[in-house]
């Protein structure tokens, strides 16, 4: 049951990197851009929105399938899975939206630190015998 939790939350994060994906392929065709982001400050967006979810979402669902296969209690694994979505969905709104600043990047980046922080140090205390 545990390892389809993760399962779960890595079935959406899939989707969410190809829905992040095919924006950036849209605006290659669009702006005429084949490799790099040729100048174009909405392409470059585009690449770091889907660069950042790449370089999170991984790591973070991976510590998740340590927690599950080590007997993490499913509500656990649904609160560090969610916080995941929303956190990562958050920042990419945000990061597609404005370069700068933006509520959603600055909150969806403090959700994903806070879940990979969360998800991290649970995994160390499984060496103390500790489960959540």
């Amino acid at each position: 049951m545990a390892i389809a939790i993760v399962g779960f939350y890595a079935g959406i994060c899939g989707l969410l990197l190809l829905i992040l994906s095919w924006r950036v392929v849209q605006l290659r065709q669009k702006l005429k851009v084949d490799f790099g982001h040729g100048d174009k400050p909405l392409l470059a967006q585009a690449i770091r929105a889907q660069a950042n979810f790449a370089e999170y979402a991984p790591l973070t669902l991976l510590l998740l399938f340590v927690l599950a296969a080590a007997g993490s209690h499913p509500l656990a694994l649904h609160v560090l899975g969610a916080g995941l979505v929303i956190g990562r969905v958050l920042h990419a709104q945000g990061l597609s939206g404005n370069p700068g600043y933006s509520p959603g990047r600055y909150w969806g980046i403090v959700i994903t630190w806070l879940t990979l922080a969360a998800a991290s140090l649970l995994c160390l205390l499984l060496l103390l015998g500790i489960r959540l």
